[in-house]
């Protein structure tokens, strides 16, 4: 029998996220654990939550393509004659922007294991986490000026204003947990993303090497959608350039665009093991933490081929730090402060935060 966290995590994905009643059919399309990315417990903790809730549930294996190869036929058949399709797979994260999918609406899970599952990460209220999510896409949209800075000099700044109008693409598939805003666009913004540690691709596509190791912070320059260059240490210099030609060539793509970015707004979100560790797996399990900022870059669509990512980001909405050192602020959000006092689960999560996200020794995400 599970124990009670973990009932309340996979009742709020099944329930409170996939809107799952008595007698709906689920499938569950799992990633081998073999892989070392979602672990068996989470597959099995789903299974028998939803059995108990009168669920009928039925789990497959589903063959991880790491270049993200459309689904076959037969399985979007399949997915098409259930209720409702949970992904514990990277697969379903390859898809979250395809638009194929939004008749289907799948869930992808960024809880990748039994852990994260059960913990506030996993049972804070998903449809509070909507909420909130909502109303943070809402200040940036009536926002006049955005700027954003950290501890290593990252420093860019933009419009808010028009970002509903710009094609900014929310995702096809639910996410479980709710822990991103939808990506803000490039255009407007011009600045520099300071990269500590290592560059790394997005979860679109998993490449060899899918990360470059980087000896120092390393600044990345860019105006509205174009990456203008690199400045730090000479070789990680060298090795970014080739790094972001490497990937524009495999893929067809022009390398040096800048897309969008967004940050985590889920302080339940932690990530113990370090980044190095695992890049794949880091890449997808630990950006829901308001610690991290990322960039989707080297590619003219969300979310591009490789990410940038910003440690302990400063948000600034027209003077106002909603995010200051990667500590988020939801009552600078309008709406937010009803937001937690509706959901005191979500407020308990904001009053702990998590603070684990992948660093290495010295609280680096190093490489």
């Amino acid at each position: 029998m599970l124990d009670r966290d973990l009932q309340a995590g996979a009742r709020n994905l099944l329930v409170n996220c996939g809107g799952l009643r008595t007698g709906d059919r689920l499938l569950v399309l799992c990633e081998d654990p073999a892989n070392g990315y979602y672990d068996r417990a989470i597959g099995d903790a789903v299974l028998e939550r939803a059995r108990d809730l009168g669920i009928e549930a039925q789990a497959e294996i589903l063959p991880f393509d790491p270049m993200g190869a459309a689904l076959p036929p037969d399985l979007v058949a399949r997915m098409k004659a259930v209720d409702r399709v949970l992904f514990l797979s990277r697969s379903g994260d390859q898809i979250r922007f395809n638009a194929d999918m939004q008749g289907i609406r799948p869930i992808m899970s960024y809880a990748l294991d039994a852990g994260m599952l059960g913990s506030g990460f996993g049972r804070a209220s998903y449809q509070g986490f909507v909420a909130l999510k909502d109303a943070v896409n809402a200040l940036f949209a009536k926002a006049g000026h955005i700027r954003v800075t950290c501890p290593l000099g990252t420093d860019f700044s933009g419009p808010g204003a028009g970002f509903p109008k710009s094609g900014a693409a929310d995702v096809a598939v639910a996410r479980f947990p709710m822990s991103v805003f939808a990506p803000v666009p490039a255009q407007g913004f011009s600045g520099a993303v300071v990269q500590d540690g290592f560059l790394v691709g997005t979860g679109s596509k998993f490449y060899e090497p899918y990360g470059c190791d980087l000896k120092e912070p390393l600044a990345v320059h860019f105006r509205d959608n174009v990456l203008e260059g690199f400045s730090g240490h000479e070789m990680d210099v060298h090795c970014a350039r080739m790094h972001y030609a490497r990937v524009g060539e495999q893929f067809a793509l022009d390398p040096l665009t800048m897309h969008s970015w967004h940050a985590g707004i889920h302080p339940g979100c932690a990530y113990p093991m370090a980044a190095a560790e695992n890049f794949e797996r880091w890449s997808g399990g630990a950006f829901g933490n308001p610690r991290l900022l990322h960039f989707h870059t080297c590619g003219h669509y969300a979310p591009g081929e490789i990410s940038l990512n910003v440690l302990d980001p400063t948000i600034e909405v027209d003077g106002a730090a909603v995010w200051r050192d990667g500590v988020f602020d939801p009552c600078l959000v309008p709406g937010g402060a009803e937001i937690l006092a509706q959901y005191p689960c979500i407020r308990e999560v904001f009053d702990a935060p998590a603070q684990a996200v992948g660093q290495g020794p010295g609280g680096r995400l190093a490489g």
